[in-house]
């Protein structure tokens, strides 16, 4: 067995050591497929290696950062891997990111390297800030550069401490945060979903559709090879494609999120000539499934199949609704994950007493590492242990939480989090903007969609079609408001703050 498949041993765990010791029991067994494309086992770790040794060629050290913008495809992981378990961590950059997004996190994350999809190239090179040195074109350069780096396997003191990845989510000031995650939390993240999904041994084939560059997209494509299956990617979700791909692999799991089951049914009975028997887990999360659609949803695939999860970026997976408890209990996230605690404090900090609804707060092996260059944020997230969520929650006598509503105004639109103060920014940046505010309506598809309301100041104008047009230059395409409303005045309380509710409850 080479060298390459061999290594490993070690009391630390890095993201990459779970597939070597399957590629050890299962060298040639095909661990990714994409778009036509395959990778055994062993091409997998010779690959990760050699990316390992690309970083050190290309001048990173341990502790820097690298970028990496690209959709869902066979390098991703491969990519990942390798630079985590060089000591480079990689800050994430979804595909749609706009310019001033993508210059944002790479200037953020002080990226000296950016990997980047042929189809972003020319906006990267417009976009990124000089710490950027090179940037790395996947199509055209990636292969070239790979094929001259070492594959032996290179050991430089990582440890399952260090960390693995950072995703970036909004915060409610506007302000990009880099949530730093270890090898540590992603690597128990997998076997947490693997004692609660009963989907991820080696006899096990998931199909992954959600964005990579989330922390629940790149768990879903990692978990299956981690244990040994494998994974087919889907770059990009088309509900039929999908469906095909569940039936033509046997898929044993699935992560779907509310916008893929209102597509699913959008199809009607077409949807029934793909056979989905093999499924042993649907898996939802990111966005509330409605009640109303979990029937549908067992009633599509069977009974016993509907797991839902409720996380955060920062907490990965903290409760699941089992399947037995799907139509049972009404608008409620589940129990905790395995070694995973919560409880509910109140506005000073305290424990809310029995059926009372607080803030939920959750403390487990899972949680980040804090903000990357945001210590002050860092502190003021977390109790000890315990990090506060923002989300409003109460707790039923026998142990299953109940979200109540989101204490940061966070709006999630096709799975995707918009937070409110990031559009507003935009939208107060042009000239004939008074105020604004925006929150998000439900939706039948989107599960909820952006809207604005906006006062003009006196004697300017501006349309709607302008204004969307603004934020649609400057932000991902899914941030920008479906819909804009005109008012004279935007309702506030007597402290002066907008009343995002009354908004939502007007409309």
């Amino acid at each position: 067995m080479p060298d390459s498949i061999r290594r490993g041993g070690s009391r630390s765990i890095l993201i990459a050591d779970g597939i070597r010791a399957a590629a050890f029991r299962t060298p040639n067994k095909i661990a990714i497929t994409e778009s036509g494309r395959q990778l055994s086992y062993r091409s997998l770790v010779d690959r990760i290696d050699r990316v390992s040794n690309l970083a050190k060629g290309l001048g990173l050290v341990k502790g820097q950062f690298a970028a990496i913008q690209c959709r869902n495809r066979l390098e991703y992981l491969e990519l990942m891997c390798g630079l985590s378990s060089a000591g480079i961590t990689c800050a994430t950059v979804g595909p749609a990111a706009s310019g001033p997004e993508l210059r944002f996190i790479c200037d953020d994350s002080r990226a000296r390297v950016l990997f980047v999809d042929e189809s972003l190239a020319d906006q990267a090179h417009a976009s990124v800030p000089e710490s950027v040195e090179r940037i790395i074109v996947i199509e055209r350069d990636y292969e070239a550069l790979l094929a001259k780096a070492s594959s032996t396997p290179c050991d430089l003191g990582v440890t399952e401490h260090d960390i693995f990845s950072v995703p970036y989510t909004s915060g409610a000031t506007g302000r990009p945060k880099g949530v730093m995650l270890s090898h540590r939390c992603r690597v128990l993240a997998c076997y947490a979903m693997a004692s609660e999904h009963g989907c991820y041994s080696a006899d096990d084939r998931a199909v992954a559709t959600t964005p990579m560059f989330h922390g629940a997209g790149f768990l879903m494509a990692l978990a299956p090879v981690f244990f040994g299956g494998s994974v087919t990617l889907l770059p990009r979700f088309d509900i039929e494609t999908l469906l095909a791909t569940m039936a033509s692999t046997q898929a044993t799991s699935s992560y779907m999120v509310p916008t893929h089951f209102a597509a699913l049914f959008a199809l009607g009975d077409k949807a029934r000539q793909y056979d989905t028997r093999s499924l042993k887990a649907v898996i939802s999360g990111t966005a509330p499934l409605a009640q109303a659609m979990k029937a549908d949803i067992i009633a599509h695939f069977g009974e016993g199949l509907l797991f839902e999860r409720y996380g955060t970026t920062e907490t990965n997976i903290a409760c699941v609704l089992r399947p037995a408890d799907q139509l049972r209990k009404i608008a409620c996230v589940g129990q905790t994950l395995p070694a995973t605690h919560v409880r509910l404090l109140d506005d000073d900090g305290n424990e809310c007493a029995p059926g009372e609804v607080g803030e939920l707060a959750v403390a487990s092996p899972y949680l980040f590492s804090g903000y990357l260059n945001m210590p002050e944020a860092t502190d003021k997230s977390m109790r000890g242990d315990w990090f506060v969520t923002g989300d409003l929650a109460r707790i039923d006598e026998e142990g299953y939480v109940y979200i109540v509503d989101r204490k940061n105004d966070m709006i999630i639109t096709g799975g995707e989090n918009v937070y409110p103060r990031e559009v507003e920014e935009i939208l107060l940046a042009h000239p004939a903007v008074k105020e604004c505010a925006v929150a998000g309506l439900p939706h039948a598809y989107w599960g909820e969609q952006v809207t604005a309301w906006v006062a003009l100041r006196d004697g300017m104008n501006a349309d709607e079609a302008e204004l969307i047009g603004l934020c649609r230059e400057r932000l991902s395409t899914y941030k920008a408001p479906k819909t804009i409303n005109f008012v004279s005045a935007l309702p506030r309380n007597s402290m002066g703050k907008i009343l995002r509710r009354a908004l939502r409850a007007g409309h």
